[in-house]
């Protein structure tokens, strides 16, 4: 994970708008996420946002659900100093710096959230071990939903969700930078996986009601609830 926070510390202060200029639709992408939470917004509901980055989601959950005791987890010190000054104006927040490599969930949860972070995972046995870990910190009826990137399920499905993105990028910045910077830190730092075999896994290990809440081409909200 080096490389990944290392990037990351370089570029905090500039996140937001990165994404913005980089990831399609990503507020559109978040409020399907936000939506997706089944819980009325008077509820006291115990939160994670796990790789919170500049608590983007974990803000506009406070927003929403007033009452919400929110853990906001990166591995990004100075994410977690911009998550710190997006929600000083609210109460019942902490926050805690870890690797998902390492992390051991020390409270039980009402909603995971995650956004652009879990396809750092290394590898898919990775990423379904994280998973179960999740499921085992819901609580009843809790509900885990992420955003993040995710590969095509085949080559040519693939090559296209990469022409999409590059399109969609080519809106924002240069070709220059595209080939020069975004693609290359994809290549070495991102490891996504497919898709249907996630919600696959996500049904093996006793979530309910899966299903994909957005999708636009290699970016997808997914997840479901624990019975």
């Amino acid at each position: 994970m080096d490389p990944v926070k290392q990037h990351f510390e370089e570029e905090a202060k500039e996140f937001d708008d990165i994404i913005l200029r980089i990831i399609p639709y990503y507020p559109e992408m978040i409020e399907a996420l936000i939506t997706a939470i089944p819980f009325e917004p008077s509820s006291r509901i115990n939160v994670i946002d796990l790789g919170c980055g500049t608590a983007t989601i974990a803000r506009r959950i406070k927003e929403i659900f007033p009452q919400a005791r929110i853990t906001c987890l990166d591995l990004a010190e100075n994410m977690l100093e911009m998550a710190r000054f997006k929600l000083a104006g609210f109460a019942d927040i902490r926050f805690q710096a870890g690797d998902f490599n390492e992390y051991a969930f020390d409270d039980s949860y009402d909603v995971v959230v995650s956004s652009l972070a879990l396809h750092h995972l290394v590898s898919d046995e990775k990423k379904n071990a994280f998973y179960r870990k999740i499921h085992q910190a819901l609580n009843p009826h809790g509900v885990f939903y992420n955003a993040d990137v995710v590969l095509g399920s085949g080559e040519t499905l693939q090559q296209a969700y990469m022409a999409k993105w590059r399109d969609f990028m080519k809106r924002h910045v240069s070709e220059e930078e595209i080939n020069s910077k975004w693609l290359p830190k994809y290549r070495l730092e991102d490891r996504p996986a497919k898709l249907i075999p996630q919600l696959g896994w996500l049904t093996h290990l006793g979530f309910v009601e899966v299903d994909v809440i957005w999708k636009y081409y290699n970016y997808a909200v997914y997840g479901g609830r624990k019975q």
